[in-house]
């Protein structure tokens, strides 16, 4: 096996090409490829601060102060994870976001603290203390990686996708509440940039294919101008620059059982991100190393913690940029990294932030559901090396893939499923992604790992062949 740790090779004499994990392409190539992963991305990291400080009541310029704190923590835990330090970053191109899963958290924290600045000092200090803690332990929750062979990967990385998908959905329709949500006008948009990407990827040559998402995306835009879907104020009202400072909302304030509970979203958020570096080391043929989990997970927690000093909230790799890997064929980390730095500048002049939120969500939306369904298919292509057909072995492996992407989906089909269950199961299980994998990894425990005497079925373990992108 390879070794995961390389950095990247240069052979002049030779002229033998690098890793393509560690390719570092011309600037302009980076660039377009950051902004397309920027694009991809950018909805997901502001919609949780939105959503959470839209809750807690505050005020128009702190929802923006959160939006750019958001965004500049992203930037810099992207960097931080595929450039690395030391033993923090797994080195792989892994788009770095605020998670959703501390969403329901937070705002239960904030209610009980009537909300504004008293409720975002108690949210900051706990997701400090959480992530730190969880960064010490990070080498040991690594260990649980025999527990991630090709049934349990291709189930949760399915999972990942189908769970994916109503978000694009809901940009297809546009924004929520608006008098236009659901138009003929808003899903026409979304799926001409979905057919533009289908296109462009097809019968496009050269590096534009490369970046079809991001040329159909502008052409979307474009063709929304005369329909009015673009909102050009956001412009005028936009800062040149600012920076985030420090504790905005004060000196955190560190609760118990506020950390308790960000600790168990942390818990989520390390096995999501588990399953992504999976995903991500099986795409780009590089295996990830139980060693590769404990470094990226460092990264994750650390990253929150720059967060939360932020004012943000906790770092996690995102999965929808899983699907443009897919789409682009291009596995340089250092086009990751180039979106790194695209929402540090993002974050740092507003203007050009505001520049990128004219985009239209239905825009969005149509090209989400192409990156967002390619996630599913690299699952269940991963699936497709695991054995349905032994008389006994393969019932087996078939019913915890149908009891993952039940557990998976019940948090989509059913969202008030967990209301009346303790909050930690809703923290736990209101996230198909965190649902899924959990009920995959018990499940591969009990039946394969254990076996109950029963053999392994060849296909389950960690040998078999990963899968190409």
């Amino acid at each position: 096996m390879r070794n995961p740790l390389r950095s990247v090779r240069v052979r002049p004499v030779t002229g033998e090409t690098a890793d393509p994990v560690d390719e570092m392409l011309p600037v302009g190539k980076l660039l377009a490829l950051g902004t397309q992963h920027m694009l991809a991305a950018y909805a997901g990291i502001i919609a949780p601060p939105f959503i959470i400080g839209t809750a807690l009541h505050l005020p128009t310029a702190d929802l923006i102060f959160l939006i750019s704190a958001s965004l500049l923590a992203s930037g810099l835990t992207t960097l931080l994870q595929t450039i690395g330090i030391w033993k923090i970053g797994v080195k792989l191109p892994l788009v770095q976001g605020v998670s959703f899963s501390g969403i329901a958290s937070m705002i239960a924290i904030g209610k009980s603290h009537a909300g504004g600045a008293a409720a975002m000092q108690v949210i900051v200090g706990a997701v400090i203390v959480a992530a730190a803690v969880m960064f010490f332990a990070a080498p040991l929750y690594s260990k649980l990686l025999r527990f991630f062979p090709p049934l349990v990967m291709g189930a949760v990385v399915t999972v990942i996708g189908i769970s994916l998908i109503p978000i694009s959905i809901g940009w297809l329709q546009g924004d929520q509440g608006s008098k236009d949500f659901g138009s003929a006008k808003n899903v026409f948009i979304g799926l001409l940039t979905l057919l533009l990407t289908l296109v462009i990827v097809t019968y496009v040559p050269g590096f534009t294919k490369r970046v079809g998402m991001l040329v159909a995306m502008v052409i979307g835009t474009l063709v929304a101008m005369p329909l009015g879907m673009v909102d050009f104020s956001k412009l005028g009202s936009a800062r040149v620059f600012a920076v985030p400072g420090l504790f905005h909302f004060g000196a955190p304030h560190f609760e118990p059982a506020a950390i308790v509970s960000m600790a168990i979203v942390m818990l989520v958020i390390m096995t999501e991100a588990t399953a992504d570096m999976l995903a991500i080391g099986h795409i780009v043929d590089r295996p990830v190393s139980p060693a590769d989990v404990a470094n990226g997970l460092r990264a994750d927690c650390l990253g929150s913690v720059i967060s939360g000093g932020l004012n943000g909230f906790q770092a996690s790799a995102y999965g929808q940029n899983i699907g443009l890997l897919v789409m682009s064929r291009v596995k340089s980390r250092f086009a990751v990294a180039a979106c790194g730095l695209i929402l540090v500048v993002l974050a740092l002049f507003p203007i050009v932030a505001a520049v990128v939120a004219i985009v239209p969500l239905p825009v969005l939306g149509g090209a989400g559901i192409a990156i967002f369904g390619l996630v599913a298919v690299n699952g269940l292509q991963t699936l497709s090396t695991v054995d349905f057909h032994d008389e006994q072995q393969g019932a087996i492996n078939a019913l915890i893939v149908a009891a993952t992407l039940t557990m998976g989906i019940l948090p989509i089909a059913a969202p008030n499923f967990y209301a009346h269950f303790p909050s930690w199961i809703q923290t736990v299980f209101g996230s198909g992604i965190a649902s899924g994998a959990i009920t995959a990894i018990v499940l591969n425990l009990l039946f394969n790992e254990l076996k109950i005497g029963r053999r392994r079925a060849p296909a389950e373990t960690t040998d078999s062949p990963a899968v190409s992108a």
